[in-house]
């Protein structure tokens, strides 16, 4: 294959992928019939499962290779249309496929700062990194930041961050292949993350980055079509239009007449949402008042007695579930070890704040997933209230105004942070090393803004489509009569799919719904009544979104590892075989303990994302954007700018995200932990520029590097500057 010309290649490529697309619909089809023959739903799970594994495997034994150039950058070969497809499905990660359509469908207006700032960080990687880093020529981005800036402590600095990054980031497409695993085979969410790392291994294990590109491709063409199919069935069975992206305007105004009657308590459906609500209301005020009631005690000195009375309550519930006719040993566990944790006032407080916490947000007077369209501000309840005098109105008036700055804030600082954690995540980053010239690194950037279009253009049209089947098929509905869907899901992970009946009437109302965002899109097959082999593939479509980038990450850290640590800095005369067996030795080890992590469910999927994002546009954007464009950019701004950057976003997350022990209150400025990055950009960018002016300016060699990144040839092959 190496013979080939570039253009043979191309072509050989276009012919291999055509054949492996209608193979994986024949196969689909094939399926369809079985079930209809009475294959079951279990078996058909359990063949996408092995079958795709199996796929991607074979891909990455052929893909095998000794060459380091191949191992690390897949030969700098790779067309610019087919690494276009192999960025989008590393970039598809299981919070795209997943997730994006579940947060529009939560969030409405608010998750736009996803599709826009994900998209847009694209236009600052064809700006101002790709082109340069191509010229540049190396293997990683700690090999850019080494080489850039002289010495080991800023391409050190590159591999924590790197590997903080990445972790982060593969902790949540495990976390989502858990998932996914779960649901297609019936396992345990555990033992399915364990599962599913198998998948994840066989495509990157034996031919690093040559393996994971052209796996990467294979998974694309499958997610892409498994995302299309019941998007456009929704969309036929409910407008008659087979192209969501624009006949879902037509069913959005549906959906807004809905909410509207469900918000209004003078109508039917509206007066039983109101009850509910007044429910989760009630339940709040209770939690409000165990908190009072146990500061007003420690104020009077009696916190002993309010502890001594609580673990009284509990050790009559315990008692209660042991004379059970069928005792639940889960539960008495939980209840003993809750009884064991109550060890002072102090741990109570905590406990019972954080019990309020969680019901302001899941279960506060209006639910969080009806928050989006009550449209009843601080302002309007007044107004509605007789006795509300002229001040307490301007009072409700300038809250609402505050909330209003809050949330525009937010929505600001999140499309900023997507923005340039895009431009700054090695594993995307180190794509762009892959392809034959500099031209061919700014046309890979158009295609894989296209590949990554496709997607991103229907997640809202599919959020719509499945709200509007929600409230008109489930609101309203029998406890009695539920669709199996939400029996199957419930069983899965309750956090996804739970429903009670909280009113007693027998009917089921949307703020008794709990939908989790993780699970619109795998449901959606069968929300929309289509054949469970449908099911089936776009399970197969999430889990490739989750392999394909879980591969670029595990890679990215083993890499930074064995190349950056040890070759670079350890053993620079280290065999070919020895560097490449390190870092397969590493890859496995970081991928258990990824998947380790995963299955202790450290956190939602798109927080994660969320935060890796935050972590790299901190890390490594200052550095990056000022080290090609600046050339007084030096070794001691780097240091600063590289450790304030990444200190600061993380010290943020650590004191607002409640999994550290965060609260809100600490909050500046009100900015969300996700957007954490909007205060370590600046300390990142003004580290560099206080210490690069500081000290004395880079030697003449390192200039000349500069001068050399920034004026990239446009024609033929860039000799890479490392072997």
């Amino acid at each position: 294959m190496t013979a080939l010309t570039q253009s043979q290649f191309f072509n050989q490529l276009k012919k291999y992928y055509t054949f492996y697309t209608g193979g994986f619909i024949a196969f689909v089809i094939v399926l369809a019939v079985l079930e209809q023959l009475g294959l079951p739903p279990k078996w058909i799970g359990y063949i996408f499962l092995a079958a795709t594994i199996m796929l991607y495997a074979g891909i990455g034994i052929m893909s095998k290779t000794a060459d380091v150039s191949e191992y690390y950058v897949a030969g700098r070969r790779v067309p610019a249309l087919f690494n276009g497809m192999a960025t989008g499905a590393d970039w598809m990660s299981a919070a795209s496929f997943i997730g994006m359509a579940g947060t529009l469908y939560l969030s409405g207006f608010d998750g736009l700062a996803f599709i826009m700032g994900w998209t847009g960080g694209y236009v600052l990687v064809a700006l101002f990194l790709a082109p340069y880093l191509r010229k540049f020529g190396q293997f990683t981005i700690p090999d850019f930041l080494g080489s850039r800036y002289g010495g080991n402590l800023p391409r050190t600095i590159g591999v924590v961050a790197a590997i903080i990054c990445s972790f982060t980031y593969v902790v949540a497409q495990i976390y989502g292949v858990g998932i996914i695993t779960a649901r297609l085979t019936g396992l345990e969410f555990q033992i399915g993350v364990f599962v599913g790392l198998a998948g994840i291994l066989v495509c990157s294990f034996l031919g690093g980055m040559r393996a994971v590109t052209w796996t990467q491709v294979a998974q694309y063409i499958i997610l892409i079509i498994a995302y299309m199919i019941p998007v456009v069935w929704l969309s036929v069975s409910h407008t008659g239009n087979p192209i969501p992206q624009i006949a879902y305007g037509q069913v959005l105004q549906e959906v807004t007449s809905q909410e509207k009657e469900l918000n209004d308590p003078t109508t039917t459906r509206g007066a039983a949402e109101a009850s509910v609500r007044a429910i989760f209301k009630e339940r709040q005020l209770a939690a409000e008042d165990k908190i009072k009631t146990l500061e007003a005690a420690i104020a009077a000195g009696s916190a002993d007695t309010v502890v001594g009375e609580a673990r009284a309550a509990l050790d009559a519930e315990l008692v209660a579930l042991k004379a059970a006719p069928e005792p639940d040993t889960a539960k008495i566990e939980a209840k003993q070890k809750e009884i064991a944790d109550l060890t002072g006032p102090d741990v109570l407080m905590a406990k019972l704040k954080k019990a309020a916490d969680g019901a302001k947000k899941s279960a506060g007077p209006v639910p969080a997933h009806a928050t989006a369209f009550s449209g009843k501000g601080a302002e309007a309840k007044a107004k509605a209230n007789p006795n509300a005098t002229e001040a307490e109105i301007a009072a409700a008036k300038a809250e609402d105004q505050e909330a209003s700055n809050v949330k525009r804030r937010n929505f600001i600082a999140l499309v900023l942070c997507l923005m340039v954690g895009t431009a700054s995540l090695p594993h995307i980053l180190m794509r762009y090393y892959t392809t034959p010239s500099v031209r061919e690194a700014r046309k890979s950037v158009f295609w894989s803004l296209f590949f990554i279009f496709l997607l991103y253009f229907t997640a809202p049209a599919l959020a719509v489509l499945v709200k509007n089947v929600v409230y008109t098929d489930l609101v309203g509905s029998s406890f009695a009569s539920l669709p199996a869907w939400v029996a199957n899901w419930a069983a899965v992970d309750p956090t996804l799919m739970k429903i009670a009946d909280l009113n007693k009437d027998g009917l089921v109302q949307l703020a008794e719904v709990t939908i989790g965002g993780d699970l619109i899109v795998l449901a959606t097959p069968e929300i929309a009544g289509l054949p469970y082999v449908i099911s089936g593939m776009v399970a197969a479509g999430g889990l490739a979104a989750a392999l394909s980038t879980a591969d670029g990450l595990l890679l990215t850290i083993a890499n930074a590892l064995s190349h950056d640590v040890y070759y670079k800095m350890i053993d620079p005369k280290a065999s070919t075989v020895r560097r490449l067996s390190i870092s397969k030795g590493l890859l496995l080890v970081v991928a258990l303990l990824a998947a380790y992590t995963a299955s202790l469910k450290p956190g939602d999927i798109l927080f994660l994302v969320g935060a890796a994002f935050s972590l790299a546009a901190s890390a490594f954007f200052p550095a990056l954007v000022l080290g090609v464009f600046w050339k007084r950019a030096n070794y001691l701004g780097a240091v600063i700018g590289m450790l304030a950057g990444l200190a600061v976003c993380m010290y943020y997350m650590y004191i607002t995200y409640d999994f550290f022990g965060g609260v809100a209150a600490n909050e500046w400025f009100a900015i969300k932990p996700i957007a954490a990055g909007v205060f370590g950009m600046p300390a990142g960018f003004l580290g560099i520029i206080i210490g690069s002016l500081l000290s004395k300016a880079p030697a003449k060699e390192i200039q000349e590097l500069v001068d050399h990144v920034r004026y990239p040839s446009l024609e033929g092959d860039i000799k890479t500057q490392a072997a």
